[in-house]
C-alpha cells in the first residue's frame, strides 16, 4: 500500500491521503463493541492510518473515551481531529451551540475524554446560525493561543461563511459530505476553499455504503442502524441510486478493483486538497479502502466515472428533513 500524504491546510500537518472516520464505532450502523473498537483503532494505526476523525456527538462522549484508551502510547502516531457544537436534546433533534463560552467548555471536556493535552484539528461540527461565525472562530483562535488546539476547521458551512471565518483565523480544513453521489454542494464549497488553501475533508465518501458494492438489507437493518431513516435508501430513491451503483460496479470490475476503491480513487483524483475519511469498524474493509491509494486513474477514466452520476442526480436528500436544516448553511 502506498503511503501517499496530503497536507491539512497551507501550514498544517501531513496525513495519509485516506483517513478514518470513527463514527461507526458508536453504534450508528448497528451495535458496536468498545473493546473491539479499541483494538481496531490500534490495528488501523499499525496499517499506517494517521488521521482519525471523531466528535463529542458520536455516542455523546463514548467515541472520544474509546479513542482516548486506544491511543495510550500511540498519541504521537496520529493527527487527531474531533468536533464540538451539536448538543443533545432527548426526544428531539440535536441542538447546536456556537457561543464562545461553550466552545471553550466543550474543548476542555474533549481533551479530558481523549486523554490528550492538545487536539490537532478542532472543528465546529454544525453551524450555529444564531452566533456570528466570527465569534465562534475567535474562541477557537483563543484555544490555539492557549495551546489546547493546533488547527481549526468548519463542517457543513457555506462558502461565504468559510470566507468570513478565514479572515478571523486561518481555517485548515472544511468537512462536508462528498462522494460520486453527492457532490454539488461540495464542489461549490471547494471553489472557495481551494483558493484559500483550505483542505476539504470528505465524509461519507462511499455514500453510506451505497457505493461499496455491499448494500444493506433494508428490511432487516441491525438495531441502531440509522440508514433506514435516510431518504437515499427509501422507496424509489433507493432503486434509482442502485442503478448508479451498478454503473460503478461495472467500471470497477473492468478495472479489477472494488467499487469502494474506485470511488475513493476518483475522489483522490479531484485534487490534492481532498482527503476522504471513510468510516468502518472492520479491518478488512479498512484494508480495502486503503488499497485505493495504489490506484491511478487516467483523465479519461476520471471523466467516465464522473458521468455515471450526473451532478445533482442522486435520488433523495443527504439527510432526513430535520437534518437538512443544519447542513450547508
Amino acid at each position: 500500500m502506498a503511503q501517499k500524504k496530503r497536507r491539512l491546510g497551507r501550514n498544517g500537518p501531513e496525513v495519509t491521503a485516506i483517513g478514518l472516520g470513527c463514527m461507526s464505532l458508536s453504534g450508528t450502523y448497528g451495535p458496536s463493541d468498545d473493546a473491539a473498537g479499541e483494538k481496531f483503532i490500534q490495528q488501523a494505526i499499525d496499517l499506517g492510518v494517521d488521521f482519525l476523525d471523531s466528535s463529542d456527538m458520536y455516542g455523546w462522549g463514548q467515541n472520544e473515551d474509546l479513542l482516548g484508551r486506544a491511543l495510550k502510547g500511540r498519541r504521537d502516531k496520529v493527527v487527531l481531529a474531533t468536533k464540538f457544537g451539536q448538543t443533545q436534546q432527548p426526544g428531539g433533534a440535536n441542538g447546536v451551540d456556537g457561543r464562545p463560552e461553550y466552545v471553550k467548555q466543550a474543548c476542555d471536556v474533549s481533551l479530558k475524554r481523549l486523554g490528550v493535552d492538545v487536539i490537532d484539528l478542532y472543528y465546529q461540527h454544525r453551524v450555529d446560525p444564531k452566533v456570528p461565525v466570527e465569534d465562534t472562530v475567535g474562541a477557537l483562535a483563543d484555544l490555539v493561543k492557549a495551546g489546547k488546539v493546533r488547527f481549526i476547521g468548519l463542517c457543513e458551512a457555506r462558502p461565504e461563511r468559510i470566507q468570513a471565518a478565514h479572515k478571523v483565523h486561518p481555517i485548515a480544513a472544511v468537512q462536508s459530505e462528498y462522494s460520486l453521489l453527492y457532490r454539488e454542494e461540495a464542489e461549490a464549497t471547494r471553489a472557495v476553499t481551494r483558493d484559500l488553501g483550505i483542505s476539504f475533508v470528505a465524509y461519507s465518501p462511499l455514500g453510506r455504503s451505497l457505493l461499496t458494492g455491499v448494500l444493506p438489507d433494508l428490511n432487516n437493518l441491525a438495531q441502531g442502524d440509522t440508514r433506514g431513516r435516510h431518504p437515499r435508501f427509501q422507496g424509489e430513491n433507493f432503486g434509482k441510486n442502485r442503478v448508479f451503483a451498478e454503473g460503478v460496479d461495472a467500471v470497477a470490475a473492468d478495472k479489477r478493483v472494488t467499487p469502494a476503491q474506485l470511488c475513493l480513487a476518483w475522489l483522490l483524483a479531484q485534487g490534492d486538497d481532498v482527503i476522504p475519511i471513510p468510516g468502518t469498524k472492520r479491518i478488512e474493509r479498512l484494508r480495502e479502502n486503503l488499497g485505493a491509494l495504489d490506484i491511478t486513474l487516467a483523465p479519461a477514466e476520471i471523466e467516465s466515472i464522473s458521468s455515471i452520476v450526473p451532478v445533482g442526480g442522486a435520488a433523495g436528500t443527504r439527510y432526513p428533513e430535520g437534518g437538512m436544516k443544519g447542513v450547508f448553511i
